[in-house]
């Protein structure tokens, strides 16, 4: 009980700590307000595949390695929350620019309750009909197919009612994981590993073929100063919310290090910038725009900064976990 509700503490702090630091970081180097609120969104984001895999590689056990996975497993829920209020008052603002009328701040607020609602209606629902479905069927080819099935008809119904795709997928992931059987679940993360390294070769070529590589020196002091901002966030964060949630010391002092991997979620996030934000804002020169200018600066920064994130992020785990004597000798 004590650890859950340190848990929140924590996953609420380092959230809003790494965004904070990374707005006033990103807005003090660019005096860009429209640009600081999209890095800062996508700042809480993090990549548990990265962070589980040190743990079950080593077979970890302890206090800390139960908060890893309860942080974990929740802040990019949250971090898609905030990034979408972010996204929402960004592109108010570029709005202001060409003197469009925007809605208004009750408006601008309303519009990713709204779109969090929607996303969590549609998730709940598609959950319910997959794993009615699911149970019924005896072959795995099936399933297979079933599941892609599902999440093509998601993404179609989500950008049909202007649902988060994002969040609305991880809501049917988490009310299937939290309401099923064991052996159901089983079964879909067995057929899932058949195909998944396809899906992320897809993925990440994506992502690539957006990181313009003669950018990058350009952009130098805006992703070193991003990953500064980001981590001093999520590390002194996660410190103050385990301090005010009474955790051990153990926690206290090694679960930021072990929370900084950052890749899928943060590279599909910017990946709908460029798509939400094109032709918006300000024409800057001919047939590029100011909302251009952000979606190709985070798309290019954020997919640079993940391979960094990702070589630091498993290594920094790996000593947390040492540190806190979580990992046995080999």
């Amino acid at each position: 009980k004590k650890l859950g509700k340190g848990m929140i503490y924590i996953i609420l702090l380092e959230s809003f700590f790494a965004f904070g630091l990374v707005l006033i970081t990103v807005y003090l180097i660019t005096h860009n307000l429209p640009l600081a609120l999209i890095f800062a969104g996508i700042a809480p984001a993090s990549a548990p595949a990265g962070t589980v895999a040190v743990i079950q590689e080593y077979r970890a056990k302890g206090s800390l390695t139960k908060a890893l996975y309860a942080v974990v497993g929740f802040d990019d829920g949250l971090g898609i929350i905030i990034f979408g209020f972010a996204s929402a008052f960004a592109q108010s603002l570029l709005l202001q620019e060409t003197g469009q009328e925007s809605a208004g701040l009750f408006a601008t607020i309303l519009m990713p309750l709204e779109e969090i609602g929607i996303s969590l209606l549609i998730g709940i629902s598609i959950g319910l009909i997959f794993s009615f479905l699911s149970k019924r069927l005896k072959s795995n080819e099936d399933l297979v197919i079933l599941i892609f099935g599902f999440v093509l008809f998601t993404c179609g119904i989500s950008k049909l009612f202007h649902a988060s795709i994002i969040l609305t997928i991880m809501i049917i992931g988490i009310f299937i994981i939290n309401t099923q059987s064991a052996a159901l679940i089983r079964r879909i993360q067995e057929n899932l590993k058949t195909f998944m390294p396809l899906l992320f070769i897809l993925f990440f070529t994506l992502a690539g073929s957006n990181l313009h590589i003669s950018a990058i020196p350009s952009l130098g002091v805006l992703g070193v100063l991003y990953i500064i901002s980001r981590s001093l966030g999520l590390i002194s964060g996660s410190k103050v919310g385990a301090i005010i949630g009474k955790l051990d010391k153990n926690i206290k002092k090694y679960l930021g290090l072990g929370i900084l991997s950052q890749a899928g979620v943060a590279i599909g996030l910017s990946l709908l910038v460029k798509e939400d934000f094109h032709g918006m804002g300000k024409t800057i020169s001919e047939g590029f725009t100011s909302g251009d200018y952000i979606g190709a600066t985070v798309i290019t920064t954020v997919t640079a900064t993940s391979i960094i994130f990702e070589i630091i992020g498993p290594i920094l785990t790996k000593y947390a976990l040492t540190k806190a004597g979580e990992i046995k000798k080999q």
